[in-house]
């Protein structure tokens, strides 16, 4: 019986050749479509364990403001990362329909260049603005009219954004300026104006108000005049 040169029968020669062939077209590198295809089931499956974590997070309702806030800025981070196209010129438009309504709607503002960590809290809605480079670490919650990198300087801060590390907790109406770092654990409370970086584990609170001056009264109650008591 005739050999071929690498000693394999001629005869059966064809099947070899098939079933090289059915081995290249089944390898991921020579089906670039299959590729991709595992590819976006991997990048959609990680953005929906995103979410999911978020929704947990958030007391486990949908309806709140804040997973929204989270929800739609995680679909615009995962849609720009795609390659350029029409499907993604049109989810992007999508996604800045949504980012309009949330910030027009809720008043929480957070700019597709933000980089958001795992499982972040928005207590409550309105007044929530953060600087367009500002990065959040893990596990962070944020509070109703909080400003996360408030600018100062003008181009001196202009691209400089705060960032948060993990567990960081900020109070409500608190203030953390541009270029400015939070560490570990850090704990900002109401109304706080930070201007220097904080440590780990550090609690940050203004000083506690003072009475001024106390009205000129007696301990005695005074009669309310023209109040008449019904029979």
């Amino acid at each position: 019986m005739p050999l071929q040169k690498d000693g394999k029968d001629a005869d059966h020669a064809p099947q070899w050749g098939t079933m090289n062939v059915l081995a290249k077209l089944l390898h991921p590198t020579e089906m670039p479509m299959l590729g991709t295809f595992r590819r976006l089931c991997r990048s959609v499956q990680d953005l929906t364990s995103q979410i999911h974590e978020d929704w947990a997070t958030n007391s486990r309702d949908w309806t709140m403001p804040g997973f929204r806030a989270i929800a739609v800025h995680r679909f615009g981070t995962w849609v720009s990362n795609k390659r350029s196209g029409a499907v993604k010129t049109i989810l992007l438009g999508l996604y800045h329909f949504m980012f309009r309504y949330i910030r027009n709607h809720y008043g929480i503002e957070i700019p597709l260049t933000v980089i958001v960590g795992r499982r972040l809290w928005l207590v409550h809605q309105h007044g929530m603005v953060f600087h367009w480079k500002t990065i959040v670490g893990d596990d962070c919650q944020i509070r109703h009219n909080a400003t996360i990198g408030a600018g100062y300087g003008g181009e001196k801060t202009l691209h400089k954004g705060p960032r948060l590390g993990n567990r960081v907790e900020v109070g409500p109406g608190a203030v953390i300026f541009a270029a400015v770092t939070i560490g570990d654990g850090a704990f900002i409370g109401p109304n706080t104006v930070v201007m220097s970086h904080v440590p780990a584990g550090a609690r940050v609170f203004t000083e506690a108000p003072r009475v001024i001056r106390l009205p000129e009264t007696s301990d005695e109650p005074r009669p309310i005049m023209g109040l008449t008591q019904s029979q």
